[in-house]
């Protein structure tokens, strides 16, 4: 079996996803969207159990699955979902004093994950998860153009 494509092309996968990032959220250098994207993570897992965790992880790029899986304490409850304001209050509070995450991070965040995966393998991993996991990662969007894949 050759390499999988997320591996032998990892950089390239994630400085395209650093740049869809950095445009959703007119933020100028690749460390400031990394923290954003890292809160928006941990947000996330925080909410699943390592089952579903790992489980979601299996769709991720591979740089993007290390950044969610990395220093995960597994013996931590899952938290319950809350409305998109606390949310993004959560991913703000990551490093505070250097994090410039903006209000729509979680969206940002979301829109450029689907534009990196197979939005089928994503939606069908988040069907399994616990409530609230499918509207975390929901992109509104008038044309389903704008989220076409952009690495294939």
């Amino acid at each position: 079996m050759p390499m999988p494509w997320t591996y032998r092309h990892s950089s390239k996968e994630f400085s395209a996803f650093l740049e869809d990032v950095k445009e959703e959220m007119s933020l100028q250098s690749d460390n400031s969207a990394y923290t954003a994207v890292e809160g928006v993570l941990l947000v996330f897992r925080r909410r699943l159990t390592a089952q579903e965790g790992l489980a979601f992880a299996s769709v991720l790029p591979s740089v993007l699955r290390a950044i969610f899986v990395k220093d995960w304490d597994i013996s931590q409850p899952p938290v319950p979902f809350g409305d998109r304001p606390s949310l993004t209050r959560e991913a703000q509070a990551l490093r505070p004093h250097h994090n410039l995450t903006p209000e729509n991070a979680i969206e940002a965040t979301a829109r450029a994950l689907r534009r990196s995966i197979r939005q089928q393998d994503l939606d069908r991993v988040l069907a399994r998860l616990p409530e609230g996991a499918e509207a975390f990662w929901h992109v509104a969007v008038s044309d389903p153009r704008e989220l076409e894949q952009r690495i294939i």
